[in-house]
């Protein structure tokens, strides 16, 4: 298995370190955050390392459930024949995988073929891109990600774990979603015994983590019927978004290993707490230090929740507030994410902040609750249910357009005890859909435009247009149960 003192690996070397497999695993990211890959022989891979191999782009013309985008989309399509982007490996991303045998596994970046440039909808693309204008200023962009996600198992006797896995698609296929088990029934927050009940999971995907360097920080049980939580290890930004991803997929795994369905929604029950994803963000100096700390503290901030915030990091937050209501299809992006961002559900509707206030959209983190070095920003509306590239593309974007424009916050702190929506919360009410997100993701004055382009805005909005074009046309059992004898 690969760890922090394995040897960096390059094209001069990877076959060496290679020598005794025989295939590996590659993937990419697809604009739903979902890994799509394939195992190759280790020929085959070796001699692809450098220049790339031949990926077909469909992975970007179809949705999650490999349906066709209506209309069609720009990187894949009939005129251009769904031709093939050039998948590169990321030689640093290297991993083995423990519960497969530990098989070389690698990421890859997607390259247009014309232009050996990132598609722009490439995830991993464009967090490189959004990263890179903090990066030539002299400053690092660091992050940490946490999830919520519920576990269900479906009743039943099954041959093995795996097959119990699989059985849920066909279990909702006759049954109601509200009656698939949870994996523990009841509410029990930071819990120390409910874990004992899956103890073998519990601890095996935290292991599994740590092996597969997505390593979690700290894991326990949320408030809600077999919900988890993980706070993964802060680090930089760009590795903290693959981690993310391979963070699901590591969870996903020992799902099926233990007949188990993870369940990432933003919100799998009425009436029960969402699945948030929250993500935290700093810059640091080219010493490591806080560039977002003010030491000393600001004798006369223009509000004392900004006492420890330094000008670079007011701007920054000046440029989340700013841009938040452009980027919500980044931050909720299916039509069942605006079931979590409700009033009264410690989820974020307004373009808010304040100092250790997890009721607002942004919670600022600084002294004197936390220690300097951990001066932050902890963005609460994205939910488990996003691509974390995309989440952090956008927060840096946003953020660095603050700096660059010196931008001013253009809303109060939200006082303590105050609730989001109230008379004296000055923010704006983000989207309550997805159809009301996208729309303003993608007029022409979007600050979405502006610091992810056109070319990503156009896909990206596209894929949301689709997403709630099939929500539209869906007839729900709620119709059904509520029309079918009355009207």
């Amino acid at each position: 298995m690969s760890s922090s003192t394995d040897p960096e690996v390059t094209p001069s070397n990877v076959a060496d370190i290679l020598q005794n497999d025989r295939r590996v695993k590659v993937a990419g990211v697809d604009v739903d955050g979902i890994l799509r890959g394939k195992l190759m022989r280790k020929e085959k891979f070796l001699s692809v390392v450098t220049e790339g191999f031949g990926f077909c782009s469909v992975i970007f013309g179809w949705d999650q459930h490999d349906t066709t985008y209506s209309p069609e989309l720009a990187i894949s399509n009939k005129e251009n024949g769904y031709r093939d982007l050039v998948a590169v490996p990321d030689l640093s991303s290297f991993r083995r995988i423990p519960w497969e045998d530990n098989v070389p596994f690698f990421l890859v970046t997607f390259l247009d073929p014309d232009t050996r440039e990132p598609v722009c909808a490439c995830p991993r693309g464009l967090m490189k891109s959004a990263a890179a204008k903090a990066e030539a200023a002299g400053y690092r962009a660091m992050a940490g990600a946490e999830y919520e996600f519920y576990q269900f198992r479906p009743p039943g006797d099954h041959s093995s774990p795996e097959r119990a896995a699989s059985a849920t698609a066909s279990f909702l296929q006759t049954n109601r979603a509200s009656a698939l088990p949870a994996l523990t029934e009841g509410m029990f927050g930071y819990s120390i015994t409910r874990p004992i009940h899956n103890q073998d999971y519990f601890y095996g995907i935290f292991d599994a983590c740590e092996q597969f360097r997505c390593d979690i920080e700290g894991w326990h049980t949320e408030s809600g019927p077999g919900v988890f939580e993980a706070a993964l290890q802060f680090g930089e930004a760009k590795e903290m978004a693959d981690r993310a991803g391979l963070f699901k997929y590591v969870v996903k795994a020992f799902g099926i290993k233990h007949g188990i369905t993870p369940c990432f929604m933003a919100k799998p029950r009425q009436g029960l707490p969402g699945n948030s994803g929250h993500m935290h963000i700093s810059l640091v100096n080219a010493d490591g230090s806080n560039a977002f700390l003010r030491d000393p503290p600001d004798p006369s901030p223009p509000y004392p929740d900004l006492a420890h915030l330094s000008d670079l990091g007011r701007h920054f937050l000046a440029g989340l507030l700013d841009g938040l209501p452009d980027i919500m299809p980044l931050l909720a992006p299916t039509v069942n994410s605006y079931k979590r961002l409700v009033e009264n559900f410690w989820a974020p509707v307004t373009v808010s902040w304040g100092l250790e206030h997890r009721a607002a959209s942004i919670r600022l983190i600084t002294p004197p609750t936390a220690s300097p070095k951990a001066t932050r920003f902890e963005v609460r509306t994205p939910g488990a249910d996003t691509n974390p590239h995309f989440v952090l593309a956008a927060i840096l974007a946003l953020g660095w357009r603050g700096v660059e424009k010196k931008l001013d916050i253009p809303v109060p702190p939200l006082s303590k005890g105050e609730e989001m929506g109230g008379a004296s919360d000055t923010g704006a009410r983000l989207a309550k859909s997805l159809k009301e997100a996208t729309a303003t993701f993608m007029r022409p004055e979007s600050v979405a435009r502006e610091v992810l382009g056109d070319a990503f805005v156009d896909h990206f909005g596209g894929t949301r247009e689709h997403e709630v074009r099939l929500w539209e046309e869906a007839v729900t059992d709620w119709e059904m149960q509520r029309y079918i004898e009355t009207v």
